[in-house]
């Protein structure tokens, strides 16, 4: 029988072993995966913002985001190994540390939180598509955007705005549900296409006056007083904000891990996350300090400083460059979109339904609830600060990735029966209680009790960019203190 038509089944051929002709990703393509989780608009302006607004000492932000991008190469070598190794996807693995069923419904938090922030993403994303809409509209009737139709406003949105998110809904799912071979080969395509981009938009600063630029760079750039104990505390903030970026991705990092070749290719292409944010950490830095002298915000009103890559090219007054900008936006948005959020939803609910769900299926689900979320952003869920809850939702990734880990490494000692891993049989080595593996459960819960205090709790705030590591360390000596036999 097969096992796409049997309903008693944890199989699906979107969450089998993969096959070794299959892995077929490479450091490289590692490279381009950290480069396009580095090149969202997000990740542009936490980096300048870093540098140039909170008068941070330029050493001290330089090696705060390589300790933070240590610790990220660290775990996702974790997180990576036994996923690589077996060709499995992270939900598929978290069955042996909470049995068939806890990872099927705590698997599910990670379609939750990355299905709303596909949304998010989504939503503005169609503001790029929708600037390039205006421009075009602009160029030929000036007058034209004056219209009374242009002024109708449903949900906060005109007419333009609802054609941006809606081809931007449909694009995706066209280019997102295909495959995994091809999801690589747009990874690839995005990370070189931006890093083009960037370098133009740091060319197009540099030669307008390459002296003024070059010194507004240099005069921003403080490295004075370096070795410093008040500069510990900065430094350990830096890391922590770093990791903090990264750290929706650490979880599912398997998702991609599983096609890489080799061991030996999975550590070289994490470790080049590390030269990713040096090559896109000096474009950032030059061309915010670089667009900041030429509006003459001046470094000493840094409240003006622009650090929003749109915002930077409202200031270049150069309709092509701006044209382009918006383009290799658009694409770095969509390529964020697909690795941080699109693609692990997709493996957490094809294994909720793996009789039922395909990448197709699970696709459409996906951008459906995306959309609707999407077109109430702006009206509904960013007035109600839905975010704490995404975040509180979120608190669950640190403790599930240190129950993984302290299973793999230490309970199990890096084996896996792979036969038993899709087994709905009691006797099987993962189906515990009823598929539910109590201990496991057990460590969860208390590693996301401490997790989400530094979120609701006032007095641990200050610990909210450490989280993750807070829920990951708790849960996982737990873990172990109970499942060792």
């Amino acid at each position: 029988m097969s096992q796409q038509k049997s309903k008693n089944t944890l199989a699906n051929w979107n969450l089998v072993t993969v096959n070794p002709s299959n892995k077929n990703w490479n450091w490289k393509d590692l490279f381009c995966y950290w480069g396009v989780n580095i090149q969202s608009v997000i990740g542009f302006s936490l980096i300048t913002s870093l540098y140039v607004v909170y008068s941070l000492n330029t050493l001290i932000v330089f090696f705060g985001t390589l300790i933070g991008s240590l610790f990220v190469y660290f775990f996702c070598n974790l997180i990576g190994k036994p996923s690589q190794k077996f060709g499995l996807p992270f939900v598929v693995l978290l069955r042996s540390s909470l049995g068939f069923r806890g990872a099927k419904y705590f698997g599910l938090i990670r379609f939750l939180v990355g299905t709303f922030l596909f949304g998010i993403q989504t939503y503005f994303l169609s503001k790029a598509f929708g600037y390039l809409i205006r421009i075009v509209i602009y160029y030929y009737d000036p007058v034209f955007l004056d219209q009374d139709i242009f002024l109708a406003f449903i949900l906060g949105m005109n007419i333009i705005d609802w054609a941006s998110i809606i081809i931007t809904v449909i694009l995706q799912y066209f280019l997102f549900s295909i495959g995994m071979n091809f999801n690589k080969k747009l990874i690839n395509i995005s990370a070189i296409s931006v890093y083009c981009g960037i370098i133009l938009l740091f060319f197009s600063v540099l030669l307008s006056d390459v002296k003024f630029t070059y010194q507004a760079f240099t005069n921003i750039v403080d490295i004075n007083n370096f070795i410093s104990y008040e500069n510990l505390g900065p430094l350990v903030t830096v890391a922590g904000t770093t990791f903090a970026y990264f750290s929706i991705v650490i979880l599912t990092f398997g998702d991609f891990s599983r096609y890489v070749k080799s061991e030996d290719q999975l550590k070289k292409g994490n470790l080049s996350l590390i030269l990713n944010l040096i090559i896109f950490s000096f474009l950032s830095f030059f061309i915010v300090s670089g667009t900041d002298a030429f509006v003459n915000t001046g470094s000493e009103n840094v409240s003006r400083i622009l650090t929003n890559p749109t915002d930077i090219i409202g200031k270049l007054d150069n309709i092509l460059i701006t044209n382009l900008v918006l383009v290799f936006i658009i694409i770095a948005s969509a390529s964020t979109n697909l690795v941080a959020n699109f693609i692990p939803s997709q493996f957490t609910l094809i294994n909720f339904i793996p009789s039922s769900l395909s990448l197709k299926s699970s696709s459409y689900i996906i951008i459906i609830l995306g959309f609707l979320v999407g077109i109430l952003w702006l009206t509904f869920f960013s007035q109600i600060g839905i975010l704490s809850f995404v975040d509180t939702f979120g608190a669950f990734f640190g403790p599930l990735f240190g129950i993984m880990i302290s299973d793999y490494y230490f309970i199990q000692k890096g084996n896996l029966n792979n036969k038993d891993i899709y087994s709905l049989e009691s006797n099987g080595a993962y189906y515990y209680t009823g598929g539910w593996h109590l201990k496991g459960v057990y460590a969860l819960i208390l590693g996301f009790v401490f997790s989400a205090s530094t979120i609701w709790n006032s007095n641990l705030m200050f610990l909210q960019a450490y989280s993750w590591i807070i829920g990951a360390f708790v849960s996982s000596i737990t873990y172990y203190l109970l499942a060792k036999k």
